[in-house]
Parts: C-alpha cells; structure tokens; sequence
C-alpha cells in the first residue's frame, strides 16, 4: 500500500522531534537539565528552529484543514516557509480564528493535526481554553505529546531546584486546563513525589500541608495567597512551614512586584513561575531561573526557544517590534504532534532580552515577566490601562487585603466610572486612590470593606467586573 503525504510528513515530523529531544529522561548536571540546549549559541538555536520549521510546515498542510486552508488563502506553499526569516510571511493568528473554525466544525475544529482514528489509537487527553470570550476551544493531545510536555517541563522544574527530595502539593481542580497536568507529569518524569490536591477545601489542604510537609506547592498566585490565609486563620504560619517553593502559573505572578513580595512574605519562601497558553504552548514556555530576579528587583522569565519560536508584535500592526521595544508575545510551537502552531498570538505584553542570563542560559528572557493580556484591556474613557496595574497600585498600600474587586458602571449621567472595593480596617480610600490614579492616570471611587467581605479566590482570580451600559 502506498504512504499517503499526511502519513509521509507526520513520519519526518516526529523523527526531526525526537532528534532534538536531548537528555529525554534525566538531567544531564546538576544546573542544567540538557546543558546542550539549555545553553546552546543562539546560531544553534536558530538552526533548530529552521530544521523544525522545515519538517513542521508541510506536516500542518497535510494533517490541518485549517492550515491548508490558510496556507491555499494566503498564496503560500508549505516550502515558502523553512527558516526563521521566512515566518514573516505567515500573518499570526489569533484566537478569533480558531473560535470560527471550532464553531464551523464541532466540536474540536480543524486547527488540530490530529485525526481521529489517531485519537482513538493513541489519543491522551483533551483540554480546553476557558470559553470566557466566545466558543471554547478544544486541543486533543497523543501519547506522544504527553511525553514531550512531561520532558519540557522536567526542564523548567529543574531550572528552580527542584529534585527528588522534594515533595510537591498541587492546588488544583485537575480540571481540562493544562497547567496542573503539565506539572503532575513532568514531576513524574524527574522522579518527584506529588501530593494531589484535587477537591478539597482550603482548610483540608491547609492541614495537609502542616502534616505531610510538601516543600512545594503549584497553584495560582491568587491561590497561594488564599491558602496562606487559610493557614493562619486556623492557627498555622505558613513562613514556619515545610514549603521553601511556591510554582505558580495560570495567572499573572512574579510580574507583579506588590503581589510576590507580599507572598513570599507570607510563606517565607521563593516563587518561581510557569507562562505558557493551552494553544500553542501547552507545556511549560517560560519559567524561571536561579537568576531570574535583578539587583533592581526586576524579574525575567526564560523562554525555551529550542521547542517554540517567541516574537513580539506591535498591538496595533502585528508587525514585529525591534529588539528592546515592548510588544505582545507570539508563538510558534514546535514541540507537538496534535497542536504544532504558526505565529499564534499569545498577546501578553514584556520586552525581550536575548543576552546570556547570569543562570548561563541562552534562551531569550522576557525583562519583567509578563505584565497584562491584550485581551484585559480595560478602556475607561479613552483612557487604557490593564488589571494588573491596578493589582500593582491596591496592593502598594499597607494592610490591604489580599481580595480586591475592580466594578466599571455607568452613572446615571451617562458617565463611565471606575470604582475599587479593598478590604481594610481604616479608611485608606484616599491612598488607594492615590496609588490608582499614579499608575492608571485615572480617578477612581474606592469602596472600603470590612476584612473577610469579599470571596476568596479559590483558582484563577476575576478581579474586574464591567457592568457599563453597552
């Protein structure tokens, strides 16, 4: 029987991937997980870009009727993309396309390269965007792709020192989201117990943190911060607990410098960070170094350039933005046999930084971890700002609360208003606005709240609630 193309390309797609899969089970030192990657030239890293682009490229055109599509749309032949340079040609996506394609073809749209009697062979698990704008969409992962997220994020847990000796306390629902799955596997893979935290109360894990005495624990930055509380309401100190390491991710984290310094206070221990998206970077695509904070109390986030390609574009052209400038991030994946992507905009906002880290990495850096989704936006006015500077200026002020509620309404003269609801026992409504108005450049009422008012975070945090006349 004759090899089909889709057959023909998977085949080269899967061998170019495993030809860069280096150090697959164990770290090759004790700094570094593959030292050969981890610190390669950025020549060597762009030569594996290239050869992966070169492999992946007719891969998608024959597996995806979504990239056919485009590609046909667009005038491209898979061949016109095979280096770097040649990415420039292929606009980036964004999710608004692949929400049409997912409600165009139910329900797991064309975007995926894998078919279905592929799932049923060697299919592993299905996981989800959110489905907060629009039509949820849906990535089925193989058996192979669990291997390859299990194997980046050894890579990345390495980075920040953990090791087997280490026990790891995962706060999660273990629902369709890729972050908690992605550390639970790729733990297993470095030989690291876990302790699964699945639907239990914050007391319940509370108790077994002060019993079975993980060294780490994974959640959401807002999580952390609500476990921490839960802890000393029930008469336990989390800066006197086992915990020397918090892995956080899903949300904004270490960028923040108000929220990080104020929980690894509370847990007297360090934070490290995963970035990634459930689209085109489902394993871990930035992570944190033992070099990852400044003299200055800047923090930057590794990005692992041998398995994905990162870009900064201009919010408003998508055009590249020179080396240095802040722009939204971009991604293409090469590290996948179901969801390989070109130039997906991930559209978190930082600069990049492609000088060797103090750690001894190569890999480009984005400077100030990454500060604010495109997507956050918030236009009150005309004037723009994003939640997580607001985050920055609530949580400059002393004794705030941990929860916080942004409310944008309309008054009754037609005015679009800002209002902050913080948990204090003074009034300190005038230096909240204060700090607001210094990092927004905007006024805003500010309603105080007795300490316990609002409700506590229990996953990823919605700080903002826009309830403006349409």
């Amino acid at each position: 029987m004759a090899i089909g193309k889709a057959e023909t390309t998977r085949v080269r797609w899967l061998e170019t991937l495993e030809k860069f899969k280096r150090d697959p089970d164990e770290p090759g030192s004790s700094e570094y997980w593959s030292p050969s990657l981890d610190c390669a030239s950025r020549d060597e890293l762009i030569a594996i870009q290239s050869e992966k682009l070169a492999a992946v490229t007719p891969f998608l055109y024959e597996n995806s009727a979504f990239y056919r599509r485009r590609f046909d749309k667009l005038g491209l032949a898979p061949t016109d993309i095979q280096t770097v340079d040649d990415l420039a040609k292929w606009p980036v996506i964004d999710k608004s396309e692949m929400m049409e394609d997912a409600t165009e073809n139910p329900p797991y749209g064309t975007y995926t390269t894998l078919p279905e009697e592929l799932w049923r062979d060697r299919g592993w698990m299905m996981f989800s965007s959110s489905g907060s704008t629009g039509v949820p969409r849906v990535f089925r992962y193989s058996q192979i792709d669990r291997d390859y997220w299990a194997w980046a994020n050894a890579r990345a847990m390495h980075s920040f020192s953990i090791r087997p000796d280490d026990s790891v306390l995962i706060c999660s629902g273990y629902g369709p989201h890729v972050f908690a799955w992605g550390v639970q596997f790729g733990l297993s893979k470095m030989n690291v117990a876990t302790i699964p935290g699945g639907g239990m109360t914050g007391e319940m894990r509370a108790r077994m943190v002060d019993r079975f005495k993980p060294t780490v624990i994974c959640g959401t930055t807002s999580y952390a911060l609500h476990l921490g509380r839960v802890m000393e309401e029930i008469g336990l100190d989390p800066a006197e607990s086992s915990v020397r390491l918090m892995l956080v991710g899903g949300e904004t984290g270490t960028g923040v410098k108000n929220t990080r310094d104020r929980l690894q206070g509370l847990w007297g221990a360090t934070m490290a960070e995963f970035y990634g998206c459930t689209e085109a970077s489902p394993h871990c695509g930035g992570y944190s170094c033992p070099a990852s904070e400044a003299s200055d109390g800047t923090i930057s986030t590794h990005l692992m350039e041998d398995i994905q390609i990162w870009e900064l574009v201009d919010p408003e052209t998508n055009e590249i933005v020179k080396e240095g400038e802040r722009g939204l991030t971009v991604c293409t994946n090469l590290n996948s046999e179901s969801s390989p992507q070109l130039r997906f905009l991930v559209g978190d906002y930082t600069t990049f930084n492609k000088e060797r880290c103090d750690c001894g990495r190569t890999h480009v850096r984005a400077v100030g971890s990454f500060s604010g989704r495109a997507d956050d936006l918030i236009n009150l006015r005309g004037i723009k700002m994003y939640p997580v500077q607001i985050e920055e200026a609530v949580r400059s002020v002393p004794g705030i609360g941990d929860e916080y509620e942004v409310v944008l309404s309309t008054n009754a003269e037609g005015l679009d208003i800002m209002s902050v609801r913080v948990e204090h026992e003074m009034d300190v409504g005038p230096a909240v606005q204060d700090a607001v108005r210094t990092s927004c450049e905007i006024r805003s009422d500010v309603e105080i709240l007795a300490p316990g008012t609002l409700p506590k975070t229990e996953f990823k945090a919605k700080r903002v609630r826009d309830e403006r006349d349409k």
